[in-house]
């Protein structure tokens, strides 16, 4: 399986820049991964799709403040993209400057800190703070918005660029399915007779790494902090148990489910997991998936072509480049109904 069975052309001027006015706004592209049908829906329609009864998981993560700019002692330029706060003063990032970093290298940062590189892990660097992490972040970072939103953060997207459920802090980029939901999607889904569970999968800034090697089965994912909490054991069994469908609102909260049942029936789970799911994969838990649009060639449509089938979701993809739907975090979204080979016997969940 290669990287290139999974490239799609995309017009530049598709990829949304901007968030709507109104969360629910956004169009829905409903693709059946057993018929390829097609159907061009708006997201308020996702409640007819859905029956009572059906149970809806979220990602309740909360996206940090994650970009920060500062300076070294030198005059130089750095940027630092956090990927984890480890302790109270020290952290994992990413981070960029014209001559690269080394072990002792001094940091100058917003409001007066300072910090230190301390050392390496992988290809993070590990950082000391000369104050609290988060609240640091919290006051001077920016919200990371992708690479391929091409502005400056502003200060909408503080508020935009985070679910109306996130409340665990953790996050750096947004589990971006979970944007489309308002207050007024929640009541007609309560109204439909839909059950509501929520996860938390903290979203690392490997989301964004992109797969280099030719042979899909040689990428490895970064590891991310996941936690399935009994609850939500409990309501998928009841939905099992009424006859109602497991769906995932992204493909955050599918990586968790599946996670959570890789030893055998959903259990429990608090810790990492680096899961990458690709066409072959036989899912346990899930049985449909609400999602955004994903890059060409990337882990995300690597898990939604193994859950509808790639030659279905390539055709849907090339619908809706020819329907002008808008691309990617801030863009329209999908349900996804599975392809038959995709999911392993429901007594497996």
């Amino acid at each position: 399986m290669r990287r290139a069975d999974f490239a799609y052309e995309l017009p530049a001027e598709l990829i949304a820049q901007e968030p709507l006015p109104v969360r629910s706004s956004s169009r829905l592209l409903a693709c059946d991964g057993a018929t390829g049908e097609l159907q061009d829906l708006r997201f308020a329609d996702l409640p007819r799709l859905l029956e009572p009864g059906d149970l809806l998981v979220l990602n309740d993560t909360r996206v940090l403040p994650a970009r920060v700019h500062g300076r070294k002692p030198s005059g130089g330029a750095v940027e630092i993209l956090l990927e984890r706060i480890t302790g109270r003063s020290s952290f994992l990032a990413q981070a960029r400057s014209s001559k690269g970093f080394r072990a002792g290298r001094e940091i100058e940062l917003p409001g007066g800190r300072r910090a230190v590189v301390t050392g390496r892990s992988g290809d993070l660097f590990e950082i000391e703070l000369d104050g609290d992490a988060a609240a640091f972040f919290e006051t001077h970072g920016q919200m990371p918005l992708p690479p391929y939103i091409d502005r400056p953060a502003a200060v909408g997207d503080r508020v935009r660029y985070q679910t109306v459920f996130a409340r665990e802090p953790g996050a750096v980029a947004a589990p971006t399915a979970g944007l489309h939901f308002d207050a007024g999607a929640f009541l007609a889904l309560e109204q439909r007779g839909v059950a509501i569970a929520r996860l938390t999968l903290h979203v690392g800034a490997g989301t964004f790494q992109p797969v280099r090697s030719e042979d899909v089965r040689e990428h490895r994912m970064h590891a991310e902090r996941v936690r399935v909490p009994e609850d939500v054991v409990v309501a998928v069994a009841a939905a099992r148990a009424r006859g109602g469908r497991v769906v995932a609102i992204g493909t955050t909260v599918v990586r968790s489910l599946e996670t959570a049942a890789r030893q055998g029936p959903l259990a429990p789970f608090a810790g990492e997991t680096d899961l990458f799911i690709y066409p072959g994969f036989r899912f346990r838990v899930v049985d449909a998936i609400v999602t955004n649009f994903h890059l060409p060639e990337s882990t995300l449509l690597m898990l939604v072509s193994a859950f509808a089938g790639r030659e279905q979701v390539l055709a849907a993809y090339r619908h809706a480049v020819a329907q002008r739907y808008r691309f990617f975090s801030y863009g329209d979204a999908m349900f996804l109904r599975p392809s038959p080979e995709a999911l392993a016997p429901r007594g497996a969940a």
